[in-house]
């Protein structure tokens, strides 16, 4: 299984946290490739600078390498998915998430409950 992994599961898998249940853990460190998208990077660059995330940005873009993990670009045509989306959710990164899932096709991993809406594709632990 190919799994994108959403902003929050991103950091608590590299936190090690005991929000990230040991069954998602595992499904992770199974899966066929795990993707990180350009997307959770950003979106954390910009709590980091808010002050509403302590974490360092070169730590994150290592964790993606050291965990095995693919780094996900953003492409125009993921771009303009997002955007045509129905407003379920207002959320740019996480929109831009469920169009990257949707595209590539991808199994997204995430917390968020408001995503489910969008596509079978969407998986909330």
């Amino acid at each position: 299984m190919r799994l994108l992994l959403d902003t929050h599961i991103f950091l608590w898998y590299l936190a090690a946290s005991r929000k990230l249940p040991k069954s998602v853990i595992n499904r992770i460190e199974i899966a066929d490739a795990v993707f990180i998208s350009a997307a959770s990077v950003w979106e954390a660059s910009i709590k980091i600078k808010q002050g509403r995330l302590q974490v360092n940005t070169d730590d994150l873009i290592a964790g993606i390498a050291s965990s095995g993990f693919i780094e996900l670009p953003i492409t125009a045509t993921q771009g303009a998915l997002a955007a045509n989306l129905p407003e379920y959710h207002r959320d740019p990164f996480d929109r831009m998430l469920i169009a990257q899932a949707m595209s590539e096709p991808l199994k997204l991993l995430t917390a968020d409950g408001l995503l489910r809406q969008y596509s079978e594709l969407v998986e909330v632990i």
